[in-house]
């Protein structure tokens, strides 16, 4: 799963092949979990994904010096789906999120996403992931559906990003 492992990253932002400069734009595809209320968010909602899941879904790193682009892919970063990565970026999620629970009929639902991001890395410093991507939009990829109050859930199928079959 992913073009990069931890090592590969780490070299390729421990300064540029360029211009020597040590910061970069890092994109992305991480998790995201929101809570929504009758189909809608009721705030911009949480990363919640690891190191491994950060490296693994990289799918370009740009040095905000030059522009130097030391790992650039058209690929999925998940399942290395050939050109799944524009597919991903330019189409909504493919399952939507009842306005309630098909079950108990509650109307607070938790979502877990894939969603792209950009995170800012520098000398001994990264930043918060900016989502790219936002609930609704193109590139958001709902992945699990979750009842607050019963045990009833709806997953995607297929690649989490680009729906490209399941590795």
């Amino acid at each position: 799963m992913g073009h990069l492992d931890d090592k590969q990253y780490a070299s390729m932002i421990a300064g540029c092949q360029k211009c020597d400069r040590t910061s970069f734009e890092v994109s992305s595809y991480i998790t995201r979990e929101i809570s929504v209320m009758l189909s809608e968010p009721n705030a911009d909602g949480r990363w919640v994904h690891d190191d491994a899941t950060f490296v693994a879904g990289i799918y370009k790193i740009r040095c905000l010096g030059c522009g130097h682009e030391p790992h650039a892919t058209l690929a999925c970063p998940r399942c290395e789906r050939r050109d799944g990565l524009a597919e991903a970026l330019a189409t909504s999620s493919r399952i939507s999120v009842p306005r309630m629970c098909p079950s108990c009929k509650i109307t607070a639902l938790t979502v877990t996403a894939s969603a792209p991001a950009r995170v800012r890395t520098g000398t001994s410093q990264t930043t918060a992931p900016t989502p790219i991507a936002r609930f609704g939009e193109p590139g958001f990829h709902v992945v699990k559906i979750m009842c607050d109050a019963c045990d009833w859930s709806r997953v995607a199928e297929g690649c989490p990003v680009c729906a490209g079959p399941a590795t």
